[in-house]
């Protein structure tokens, strides 16, 4: 099969595709052929992107709130879908220093960042058979020390650890799982950083780009071919891999 059709015949569940990384991997599956079915937790934007997406569908799903994790997979279920492809990248920025740190933020960030994504991957296994790929979105963020990232980095970390964990009790099913973690990714999560405003915003887009060997933010349709290829029979010799899209940033550090 050519790479310009890797995903004919397979459904592709996104959680967290309604925007930046999830609907850019959302329309490039869809452009290889995939039957996609996408989440998130603004109607407008769901529906904005199936609009978007030909033959697309969207649900709406809070993986903050595991009820509507479980509703959804058993919809999926009772209407007889499988799984081919599981892509995990839902996700919450969330910046302050140490001493500034609420167990309400905490907990926040946590809640979908790790317990959310990890559930939300068991929920769907129900539907993911032998050849099946999951990819999760994880972050640079997990390995560099970034002053006040403590609540998002100690999240990524832990699903990093999640992901290796689930690829070796995975292996044996014959189901993959593997990361992507970006760098400094120009998407709308770089907006939602409670208690920054749109200078705090700047500044901390700047200090990201300074950092980076290309010196520029990258795209998110750069992050999205590289799920595609680890979700790709491509990568069919690859679990528990992290694959950092990230300009160079730690690598050339």
């Amino acid at each position: 099969m050519s790479a310009a059709m890797r995903f004919r015949d397979k459904t592709v569940l996104i959680i967290g595709g309604n925007s930046g990384i999830g609907l850019a991997a959302a329309r490039a599956f869809a452009g290889e052929g995939a039957r996609v079915t996408l989440t998130g937790r603004d109607r407008a934007t769901i529906d904005s992107a199936v609009a978007a997406i030909p033959g697309a569908v969207g649900h709406d799903c809070d993986v903050a709130d595991l009820t509507t994790t479980s509703a959804l997979i058993d919809a999926l279920a009772a209407a007889g879908e499988r799984v081919d492809v599981l892509f995990v990248n839902a996700g919450v920025g969330g910046f302050a220093p140490v001493r500034d740190v609420t167990p309400a933020q905490w907990d926040q960030v946590h809640g979908i960042n790790l317990r959310g994504c990890f559930f939300a991957i068991q929920q769907a296994l129900r539907l993911i058979g032998p050849g099946g790929a999951i990819v999760v979105t994880g972050s640079i963020g997990a390995d560099a020390a970034l002053a006040g990232n403590v609540a998002y980095a100690s999240a990524k970390a832990g699903l990093r650890a999640t992901v290796r964990i689930l690829a070796k009790e995975l292996v044996g099913e014959g189901i993959r799982i593997n990361m992507v973690s970006p760098g400094p990714i120009e998407t709308p999560l770089i907006n939602r950083n409670p208690g920054m405003d749109a200078a705090a915003v700047e500044g901390l887009r700047q200090a990201m780009i300074a950092a980076v060997p290309m010196h520029r933010m990258g795209a998110a349709d750069e992050v999205a071919r590289a799920v595609l290829f680890l979700a790709s029979d491509e990568a069919s010799f690859i679990t528990g891999a992290d694959l950092r899209v990230d300009g160079g940033t730690l690598e050339l550090r």
